[in-house]
């Protein structure tokens, strides 16, 4: 059985251009700023720009010839088109059509007449267009006829010129012969020599050819021309309408936009997509939070109906225990980048009560000692119970050994929870020798254990847990982390001897207030939830790809008890 291969994602074209146009997509306000940009532009320059008129007329140019309907007669015989065309917008022609003008009342100057005249030459053909726009409809229609006219009275007066120039060359060639002939007949008698005779002869041939030139010179038809479409006034303005310009405009404020949404998109240093984030962290997605408003203000999601959120992440518990180095240690170190380890909080308590729901001994420890607030935010669902048999007999009340509570997750189980507590040296806390054992529980068949630490580049206090929670998992925002954050997350990961197991994403806090703020979400606001504050079950939405995450199926964890 043979199998299709698939070409990676980095060299599939069509799925790049889906992931640009994407991330595009992510600046709205710049595209839709653009957009409303150039719509205002084409309706200003619709309102505010004046009417013009344009008028256009057409000449068919000919050639001067002594019979049009001879056979083998060539209409453009002598025409260059061109050349036409230049002479058409001369400073001649305009001379001549103000001149006009002004016996008609238009008093205008030769050089603005020719500014609003455009001549062109429809292809394959001897026809010129004169087109002129004026501000009012009989002004383009009398000028436009006036440049025409003044056109075709220069080309007849240049063709007439022409041929009376070479009409007087053979009259000046003639004149010479004619005396010559009269002297030749006055010697001439009865006794006359041959060779007197013979020149005779020879000048009156000549005298006849030049002749026949002139006659055929002034016998030509010197008609440079015909007007066969006059100029009338138009009764429509010129130009774009309104409709128009507002297309052009809306096109070009889309490109505008475009090219803005390009220009932040280089300079955005946020992470751009998934494929960026796991090149960045060199580690895998396990998973993307969907967005939930729920009723109920509570930390866990796992235990409550109907929510998308818990089984995210029971997706994720599923995929870390398949993970081999988190199976072969049990040890997970869960932290976000920086700023409010709120949705790393939740993520934390979930996790620990999906493995619960398993039926593994989870473990969950608060180590930011900070600003500790595990406790308080899973409210009544966490009771105190007595410490460990070691810290009961070694009499150590202090943290992690002082205190423990169980934490019940309705239908799934529970799990023990060593909450955090305000320390006045947080370094010597976490590198202490009860934190070592705490962590040491892990190493028990069927046991897991979670620490809950601050933000790794807010504080050292995950890195000084590394050494003893090897395996790492970072929880942030896509539009907020870095991608300079994750690399720098990397490294310190790495030089510290732990390993990143994965990142998981949350939607974010902004865009969840948002949505909290929308009429009729019924809602009271809490401080926290799961995956990031004020997330519930109502009216679940997945915004995150669930290709990245792999689905639920059961398992037996190795060395679980059954």
């Amino acid at each position: 059985m043979t199998h299709q291969t698939r070409p990676p994602d980095d060299q599939d074209e069509p799925a790049l251009l889906r992931d640009q146009f994407r991330q595009l997509l992510r600046y709205r306000l710049l595209l839709a700023g653009g957009v409303v940009a150039g719509l205002l532009g084409g309706a200003v320059l619709a309102l505010n720009g004046d009417d013009t008129y344009t008028a256009t007329g057409e000449v068919q140019v000919r050639s001067a010839t002594a019979d049009p309907f001879a056979t083998g007669a060539s209409a453009d015989k002598g025409i260059n088109i061109g050349s036409e065309r230049q002479t058409a917008v001369s400073d001649t022609v305009g001379e001549l059509a103000a001149g006009t003008l002004l016996k008609q009342g238009d008093d205008v100057t030769a050089r603005k007449l020719l500014a609003g005249l455009q001549v062109t030459n429809p292809p394959n053909t001897l026809t010129l267009r004169f087109s002129y726009t004026g501000a009012a409809p009989e002004e383009a229609r009398s000028r436009a006829e006036a440049l025409a006219n003044a056109y075709l009275a220069h080309r007849k007066a240049r063709t007439e010129e022409s041929i009376d120039t070479m009409a007087n060359g053979y009259r000046a060639q003639l004149d010479p012969l004619e005396e010559k002939r009269d002297l030749l007949e006055e010697s001439t008698g009865v006794e006359a020599a041959d060779d007197v005779s013979s020149a005779r002869a020879n000048i009156i041939v000549s005298i006849s050819e030049l002749s026949r030139k002139i006659s055929e010179l002034q016998a030509l038809d010197t008609t440079p021309g015909y007007l066969n479409k006059k100029p009338v006034a138009p009764t429509e303005p010129a130009g774009a309408g309104l409709p128009l310009l507002l297309g052009l405009g809306a096109v070009v404020g889309l490109a505008l936009g475009l090219l803005l949404s390009w220009v932040r998109l280089v300079f955005d240093p946020a992470v751009r997509s998934p494929r960026e984030l796991v090149r960045s962290l060199g580690a895998p997605l396990l998973g993307t939070l969907p967005r939930e408003r729920a009723a109920a203000d509570s930390l866990l999601a796992i235990g409550r109906s109907g929510s998308r959120l818990a089984e995210e992440y029971r997706a994720v518990a599923f995929r870390l225990a398949y993970d081999p180095s988190f199976a072969e240690r049990r040890r997970l170190l869960v932290t976000a980048p920086r700023g409010d380890n709120t949705a790393a909080a939740a993520a934390a308590a979930n996790l620990a009560a999906a493995f619960a729901e398993m039926g593994r001994d989870v473990l969950l420890v608060e180590a930011d000692l900070r600003t500790p607030s595990l406790a308080r935010d899973l409210g009544p669902a966490a009771h105190e119970v007595r410490p460990p048999r070691w810290a009961a007999e070694e009499g150590d009340r202090s943290w992690p050994a002082g205190g423990r509570s169980n934490v019940d997750v309705p239908g799934s189980g529970a799990f023990a929870l060593v909450a955090g507590v305000t320390a006045d040296n947080v370094p010597r806390a976490l590198t202490s020798a009860s934190v070592a054992r705490i962590v040491a529980e892990a190493d028990r068949p069927g046991a897991v254990v979670i620490v809950l630490a601050p933000p790794v580049l807010s504080y050292a206090d995950a890195v000084a847990l590394v050494d003893r929670v090897e395996g790492v998992m970072v929880v942030c925002d896509p539009r907020e982390v870095h991608r300079s954050d994750l690399e720098r997350i990397r490294e310190i990961i790495g030089a510290s001897g732990g390993s990143v197991l994965g990142a998981l994403l949350h939607p974010g806090r902004g865009r969840l207030r948002r949505a909290d703020r929308r009429p009729g979400s019924g809602r009271r606001r809490s401080g926290r939830g799961p995956g990031g504050p004020s997330l519930g079950a109502d009216a679940p939405e997945l915004t995150g790809n669930p290709d990245e995450t792999m689905g639920l199926r059961s398992f037996t964890l190795p060395g679980a008890r059954r």
